[in-house]
């Protein structure tokens, strides 16, 4: 991705933290974020997808025969529209994943300073109009 480019991800499912902590190794964490997302194989298949054949994708997704590309673990998540396999991670590395929460981005970050911006302008103005109709005395 340039440096130009935005990242729209699409909004995550919230999974239950103790169905991640349940699964024993990543391969069965990368199984569980696809049969969540309800997606089959040709999502995450082909141009575009995480791997460029059929076969490869069947022999990392069975029993392990072949290593996820860790490169495009990004873009599974984001097709499949969960984060279990990160999550699945952070929680075999010691981390409580029940408390986790997102960074703002810098976007979110000016929306919400805009937002409380604009409501204590609202504030004022609802002050101003009440004192220019003599209910604020």
């Amino acid at each position: 991705m340039s440096q130009h480019e935005l990242s729209a991800r699409p909004p995550m499912q919230v999974i239950d933290p103790d169905l991640i902590a349940r699964q024993p190794t990543m391969t069965k964490a990368l199984q569980l974020c696809q049969t969540i997302s309800g997606l089959d194989d040709k999502a995450f298949v082909g141009t575009g997808g995480v791997v460029k054949d059929a076969a490869q994708w069947s022999r990392i997704m069975g029993v392990g025969q072949h290593n996820f590309p860790q490169d495009e673990l990004n873009k599974f998540m984001d097709v499949a529209g969960n984060e279990v396999p990160m999550l699945w991670l952070l929680h075999s590395r010691g981390y409580d994943i029940t408390c986790l929460r997102k960074l703002e981005t810098e976007t979110e970050r000016a929306l919400r300073i805009e937002r409380e911006r604009s409501a204590k302008l609202e504030e004022k103005l609802r002050y101003a109009e009440e004192l220019l109709q003599g209910r604020r005395l």
